[in-house]
């Protein structure tokens, strides 16, 4: 019997994408032991009132971050889809996309745990994929006991079962947005690409 496909969907705004972004997707993708992962830049968050970096660019930013690493991709299905961007909209575009036999990872931070409780439709997206909990190293694990009650058993048996260790990295696209006008950024911050595309484009108040 074949093994289900085991896809990883990391959503994000990546505003801009960053290296530390990078080494979590591949750190994930092992942790899981899945076959993709996808990276998804958000139109914009629901949660969020501020107005991210064009969607082109960013999405472009990931293509040029992702050039030469096999089992990564990047999709525009939340840049083409009306805002807000929902989550359980985007696991119901891959699950037709792959079929009902995949196995859907969303990767979150565990800094997202505290609103998971009012994410829209948070009951039937349990159902359809599975909630996968970054814990940067150092950090502990999230204690899922304020969930009994709302998700029931099952579901706080498996949001513990598919937390994954990632290395601890301090690096934050809000910093990096704030220091590239003065170019004082951390060496190897960017991928080359994405670097030389900001400066092409100007973005983030940078020049040539």
């Amino acid at each position: 019997m074949q093994p289900h496909t085991q896809i990883i969907l990391f959503g994000g705004s990546f505003d801009p994408i960053h290296s530390g972004h990078l080494r979590v997707a591949h750190h994930a993708r092992h942790a899981l032991d899945a076959d993709e992962l996808i990276f998804v830049p958000a139109h914009r968050s629901p949660h969020k009132t501020d107005f991210p970096t064009p969607g082109r660019h960013r999405f472009a930013m990931i293509e040029k971050a992702i050039e030469g690493f096999d089992g990564f991709s990047v999709s525009d299905c939340e840049l083409l889809r009306p805002e807000p961007s929902y989550t359980l909209d985007t696991i119901r575009f891959f699950r037709n996309q792959f079929g009902p036999a995949a196995i859907l990872h969303w990767l979150t931070g565990a800094d997202q745990l505290a609103d998971l409780k009012k994410w829209y439709g948070i009951n039937d997206l349990l159902k359809e994929c599975r909630i996968s909990v970054m814990v940067r190293d150092g950090y502990p694990s999230p204690d899922f006991r304020s969930f009994e009650g709302v998700f029931g058993p099952a579901c706080i048996k498996q949001l513990e079962s598919d937390i994954v260790q990632t290395p601890r990295i301090d690096l934050s696209s809000t910093q990096i947005r704030r220091q590239l006008p003065s170019g004082n950024i951390p060496a190897d911050a960017l991928p080359a690409g994405v670097l030389e595309y900001i400066m092409r484009h100007h973005l983030y108040g940078c020049s040539q």
